[in-house]
């Protein structure tokens, strides 16, 4: 239910075209909430059928042109609505957590490497993420609307510290384990 919410988000903060919405989600919504090209242009049309957006008047008509599209008050409405409603956490599901309980019973073959991959890619992130927090919130960028884009983006930062955190504990608990038995 909330791919709707974050593209009238998207289109509040800037009128755009199903094209510059993808490539926004490719950039920055897509860090926490991830959607394909087929799906935005499909909830576009929900959204415009429902009288949520519409899209602005062509400056030239063209054939193929791409359509620009703008939330109308009743949109705003239901993302104000959304915004404003209370909302338990999701239970946490991580195949990788899963695996490793199972490698409790079956052995650990494969696993550890899969940590160091999953380190890495999270160490990436990390990486990434602080280079976004260095280049779009600098120190006095304190406007509202900035102060709380950047809170999303310190949710990203926290979430990777834990997980490169957690994935470093992780491999140095490998590293104490016994060899395994290759006769089990």
């Amino acid at each position: 239910m909330s791919l709707p919410h974050a593209i009238l988000t998207a289109l509040l903060e800037k009128p755009s075209s199903g094209l510059e919405l993808t490539r926004r989600f490719d950039r920055s919504i897509g860090y926490f909430w991830s959607a394909t090209h087929q799906q935005i242009y499909r909830e576009l049309g929900k959204l415009e059928a429902q009288g949520d957006i519409r899209a602005l008047p062509s400056q030239q008509p063209a054939r193929g042109q791409k359509k620009r599209y703008e939330v109308l008050p009743a949109g705003r409405a239901a993302l104000a609505r959304w915004t404003a409603a209370s909302q338990d956490p999701k239970p946490l599901r991580d195949t990788l957590l899963l695996r490793l309980r199972a490698a409790a019973v079956v052995g650990t073959e494969g696993i550890e490497t899969d940590l160091r991959r999953h380190l890495d890619l999270h160490q990436r992130q990390l990486a990434e993420y602080e280079e976004i927090q260095e280049r779009d919130f600098p120190p006095g960028k304190d406007a509202p609307q900035d102060r709380l884009q950047h809170l999303v983006l310190r949710a990203g930062i926290d979430l990777e510290t834990f997980w490169t955190r957690w994935l470093t504990h992780a491999l140095e608990e490998f590293e104490r384990l016994p060899a395994a038995d290759p006769a089990s």
